[in-house]
């Protein structure tokens, strides 16, 4: 029996700008927009500065979809 590793990833199919709150909302299992509402609002409320830098930073560092998606083919491709 396969055991699926749960990934963090940017999205494909939930993004408004980069995935990465439609990435967080599949993740976590709540619905994309209110992941949303709550970082507008807590960028707001403690500057728009490091609102910018962390989400620009979570872009950088979270893989797209399509990356971990090919990730795993290649590495069957390997175990054969």
């Amino acid at each position: 029996m396969k055991t699926y590793k749960k990934r963090l990833h940017r999205s494909q199919d939930n993004k408004v700008i980069a995935g990465v709150m439609g990435g967080i909302g599949v993740y976590f299992d709540i619905d994309p927009v209110m992941i949303r509402v709550a970082y507008i609002i807590i960028t707001v409320f403690t500057g728009l500065l490091p609102g910018i830098i962390s989400y620009v930073f979570m872009v950088l560092v979270i893989p797209k979809e399509i990356e971990i998606v090919s990730e795993k083919k290649e590495s069957q491709r390997e175990k054969l």
